[in-house]
């Protein structure tokens, strides 16, 4: 069983969750603007951009902090 993580602001939020309300906040150009991946910018899509963050620890490090920084500051 995992222990509580109360001073994780991320705890119970996937990834999903995170390039979704991303996305809905920024649009896929706004997105890009705050960060450079192509997978934001070339035929974006949710799919995608999950596929390439789940194998890209610096990305998702910059996407995660991002959604803190938008929806958690």
């Amino acid at each position: 069983m995992n222990p509580p993580q109360p001073n994780n602001p991320l705890h119970g939020v996937t990834l999903e969750t995170i390039v979704t309300r991303l996305v809905e906040h920024y649009g896929w150009e706004g997105l890009y603007k705050e960060i450079r991946v192509n997978c934001f910018n070339n035929d974006p899509s949710v799919k995608s951009s999950l596929k390439f963050l789940r194998k890209t620890p610096w990305a998702r490090d910059k996407v995660e902090a991002l959604y803190i920084d938008t929806f958690r500051g």
